[in-house]
């Protein structure tokens, strides 16, 4: 290999796929890889793509033309696809784009150095491992702001949703040993992230396989006890938010009130068409039970419009659940037929027209209700992390506890001093602009 040889990473998709290429890009760091931001300044390229759904599939086909085209032209020489869009498609992906020199499934992440080594000497790759051996372990370099990072705790998952294809991208839900997460923790401690996000599939399934029971209270007890100031709770099931774990949140400081909670519907004929568990009552009960349990919790949650039978009523009901529930965020997405899913072969499909219709109207509703609620933070303080400085409008942003990274938004504020990215500071609330909050530091 020469010591020349450039690589640039691009990865799509969720967060568990970004832990996936930070644990590449250690593996590449070691073999003496350099890394440049840009797949136009790299000899390879690698492509770390999504293929849950529609979107995010054209998504990495847009990037995956840009890249042979980039090729062809010369400017790049190699080409490696991985992540869950090679894995699903395996050889038929391989078969399709003869443009690329690499496809490598979930499990081969752990040879990724001695792969892009064979690329590089004019090999063509394609090679796939059972996915249960995709492995979870190892050190990272991080790719987000210092000050933060993400924490699989699981990888796959065994619910089985009946438009879902993740089961059969990333196989069983499989935990990480305790021991291995806090030690991974301790690590992300010790170079200076002060807010964890703990992610999986399923996050509040944590433990079940390994130990039998329900274990991410117990987990987060023992995290609250590392030099965090957040920690923060993506993709809880709403089955498995137990009391034991409200009781924690509620009570440990250190655990921002905070839940992502994926509910997708809450008419229960739909969700039991989905393969899910809950009806509307039960849904009302438990969000009830969390604002009265920690006074002032967000609740973030996304739904699918047009699944195969929602009916027009049945939409109406979800409409009219959100706008009564008044989530603080909301995630929204037309339904989209996944090959080789149960709910693909259901006969009564919804017209794409009309599923991106409700999809637009749940989001306008949405869209009000922040408004109003935002409206009503005026003259409030936040304690905010401070994410950078917008020269093009002249103000600060960052994020309140209030807010995930990548998701929710910012906070846009004055303030009279420079403060540095990472640091904390107070702001107060002054307006709301363009449904953006804007404060000025104290």
């Amino acid at each position: 290999m020469s010591e020349k040889t450039k690589i640039a990473l691009v990865s799509l998709g969720c967060a568990k796929n970004q832990v996936d290429a930070e644990l590449m890009l250690h593996k590449l760091n070691e073999a003496g890889y350099k890394f440049v931001e840009e797949p136009g300044l790299s000899d390879i390229t690698i492509l770390n793509t999504c293929g849950f759904i529609t979107s995010a599939k054209e998504e990495a086909i847009e990037w995956l033309n840009e890249l042979i085209a980039l090729k062809n032209e010369g400017t790049i020489k190699k080409i490696c696809v991985t992540g869950c869009l090679s894995e699903r498609y395996r050889e038929e992906f391989a078969n399709e784009y003869p443009e690329v020199d690499g496809v490598v499934g979930i499990s081969e992440y752990g040879r990724i150095a001695e792969i892009i080594g064979q690329i590089e000497n004019g090999e063509r790759i394609v090679t796939f491992g059972e996915k249960e051996k995709h492995t979870m372990e190892g050190e990272r370099i991080l790719s987000t702001a210092p000050y933060y990072a993400y924490l699989r705790v699981a990888d796959g998952c065994d619910n089985c949703c009946t438009y879902c294809a993740i089961p059969q991208i990333r196989g069983r839900f499989r935990s990480r040993t305790m021991e291995n997460v806090i030690n991974d923790a301790k690590e992300l401690c010790e170079s200076g992230v002060k807010e964890v996000i703990l992610i999986a599939q399923d996050t509040t399934r944590y433990g079940l396989d390994l130990y039998g029971k329900l274990m991410l209270p117990e987990l987060l007890n023992k995290l609250c006890e590392l030099d965090f100031k957040w920690i923060r709770l993506l993709y809880c099931y709403p089955e498995r938010i137990t009391d034991e774990l409200i009781s924690v949140i509620k009570n440990q400081p250190k655990i921002v009130k905070y839940i992502d909670i994926p509910i997708q519907h809450c008419d229960g004929e739909i969700l039991k068409r989905m393969n899910r568990k809950g009806d509307e009552n039960s849904l009302r009960e438990l969000i009830t039970k969390l604002r009265r349990e920690i006074p002032g919790i967000t609740l973030r949650t996304t739904f699918i419009t047009g699944f195969p039978g929602e009916t027009e009523e049945q939409f109406n009901r979800l409409g009219e659940f959100a706008e009564e529930m008044k989530f603080d965020r909301m995630g929204c997405f037309a339904y989209s037929e996944e090959e080789n899913t149960p709910a693909a072969d259901f006969p009564d499909q919804v017209d794409e027209e009309i599923r991106e219709h409700r999809k637009e109207i749940l989001e306008e509703q949405q869209d009000t209700r922040v408004e109003i609620a935002f409206n009503a933070m005026i003259g409030e303080t936040a304690e905010v992390v401070v994410e950078g400085f917008d020269r093009y409008i002249g103000y600060y942003f960052g994020r309140s506890a209030a807010f995930a990274p990548e998701i929710d938004g910012m906070i846009y504020f004055k303030s009279d001093k420079k403060p540095a990215v990472g640091d904390f500071i107070n702001i107060k609330l002054i307006k709301v602009v363009n449904n953006n909050l804007i404060g000025e530091a104290l």
